[in-house]
């Protein structure tokens, strides 16, 4: 059995005020031979579901698109995104700098200034964004969803 840690943060209120606490490690067993498990593994074989994976999501297809355009700083891409709450938005960006699909660059200045950039494997899936881009227009006016 494998063991996976998680780090919980842990969040009161006092005078109408959001405070925090130190973080707990909490341990979670994960089975073997879980479906769960087995599913994990299936994802990581086939090449569509792996793709699929990695631009799943809400939000990927749209922060691709907007830096298909140029580099972007995270307030540029949090207006262009307005729905998109500024955790979503980070989780998102970090995910997609780890699966090398974007490049994240920190200048040391005060205040902070952080550019996204394409990488070469996120700038290959501007074409395929386009193309279910298409397919969802076609496919709402044949269903007159929206």
């Amino acid at each position: 059995m494998k063991t996976k840690v998680k780090q919980l943060a842990y969040f009161y209120i006092v005078n109408n005020k959001m405070c925090y606490t130190h973080k707990k490690e909490v341990m979670e067993r994960i089975k073997e031979n879980s479906t769960n498990n087995h599913n994990r593994k299936f994802l990581t074989t086939c090449d569509m579901t792996y793709a699929i994976q990695l631009i799943g999501g809400r939000w990927k297809l749209l922060i691709l698109t907007h830096l298909s355009k140029g580099k972007l700083r995270f307030g540029e891409l949090n207006k262009k995104i307005p729905h998109i709450t500024e955790r979503m938005l980070t989780l998102q960006l970090k995910e997609m700098a780890e699966d090398n699909l974007i490049t994240r660059k920190v200048y040391a200045e005060v205040p902070p200034k952080v550019e996204y950039e394409l990488t070469v494997l996120g700038t290959e899936l501007i074409p395929v964004c386009l193309q279910l881009s298409d397919w969802g227009t076609k496919h709402r006016a044949a269903t007159s969803i929206g």
